[in-house]
């Protein structure tokens, strides 16, 4: 009569560790966190967009014979960029079902909004006193300063963007200003379109 021989089962997997479960856990909460708590709404491809306006703004502006005309060429560009980048970021948030003016939207908005007006307010001050060639650097500046702060709930590399155009300002402000169209095109058309691709590879558009 033929011997039977047991079945010998694998032994069971142990189960993880608590602690490598506990930093599983703590690592999903605090991404989910991060995720709630940040304006993803923020469009690469609105960046994009509002750099070449700026580029071509500037070529524009350099073929003007005074420095006034070219400071309207670049007066309509700040109207035309931000309408372009908005709608971007209204079809991003549509698409990607993020409230636009609730949580983070408002923050990023009621952050962002008050060195524009601060920078449109200073404009007509500066124009009124004769002191053309000191706007485009404060232009970059609060520019640089409502992306820093609106940036603080948006994607991380929101706010450096927004650093780099404070620095700019700096620059524009303590440079001679021949060097200010060279600043502005730089600035806003480079470090939009710069900063926008990775924003639009990295967060959907």
């Amino acid at each position: 009569m033929a011997s039977v021989t047991p079945l010998h089962r694998p032994p069971a997997p142990e189960p993880p560790a608590l602690h490598v479960r506990a930093m599983d856990n703590l690592a999903f909460i605090r991404d989910t966190m991060e995720a709630a708590g940040s304006f993803t709404a923020v469009s690469g491809w609105g960046m994009v967009a509002v750099g070449v306006i700026a580029i071509v703004a500037a070529t524009v502006a350099a073929a003007q014979p005074t420095v006034l005309q070219s400071l309207y060429v670049w007066m309509a560009a700040a109207v035309l960029a931000p309408v372009v980048n908005l709608w971007a970021i209204v079809r991003k948030a549509r698409r990607a079902h993020v409230p636009l003016l609730g949580g983070p939207g408002r923050k990023f908005v009621l952050s962002f909004s008050p060195p524009i007006l601060v920078g449109a307010l200073l404009t007509i001050v500066l124009y009124r006193a004769g002191l053309v060639h000191a706007i485009p650097g404060t232009w970059l500046l609060l520019y640089g300063t409502a992306v820093v702060a609106g940036g603080a709930f948006s994607v991380r590399i929101v706010p450096v963007m927004g650093i780099c155009f404070m620095l700019a300002g700096a620059l524009a402000l303590f440079t001679p200003p021949s060097w200010n169209p060279w600043i502005m095109a730089a600035a806003f058309g480079g470090l939009h379109i710069g900063f926008g691709i990775p924003v639009a590879w990295r967060h959907g558009g």
